[in-house]
């Protein structure tokens, strides 16, 4: 597969745990997300798919688009996969409430939106 294909398919699971994550704490707070296990194990499972689809996207593109925080994106994912006992609960809801929908935001200027027929954009 052409290196741009493979971007494009990591930069939409990007865009696509990321709209994930803003739908999930969506008219939450700090509290709940606490409080509801069920609500922490799904953003931070949505945060590292972003950051494992960060670690896919070539070094060329990378380094054509360093207002995306590549390397932290990458870290928080390594925490979540293997360092869980150390996640900060607060700074992960912080990463969920500001910071993914600036990601978001940038992202959408990098990939086009997907044809409506396009069930699987990573295919």
């Amino acid at each position: 597969m052409p290196q741009a294909k493979d971007d494009r398919a990591a930069l939409w699971d990007m865009l696509t745990a990321a709209r994930a994550v803003v739908s999930l704490v969506d008219g939450k707070t700090l509290d709940n997300y606490v409080a509801d296990l069920m609500l922490r194990s799904a953003v931070e499972r949505q945060v590292e798919i972003i950051g494992e689809a960060a670690r896919r996207v070539s070094r060329e593109f990378q380094d054509k688009h360093p207002e995306i925080p590549w390397r932290p994106i990458q870290a928080q994912r390594q925490v979540l996969a293997h360092e869980y006992g150390e996640i900060k609960h607060d700074r992960l809801w912080r990463v969920a409430t500001l910071h993914v929908g600036e990601l978001i935001e940038q992202l959408q200027r990098l990939v086009p939106e997907a044809p409506a027929d396009d069930v699987n954009p990573a295919s």
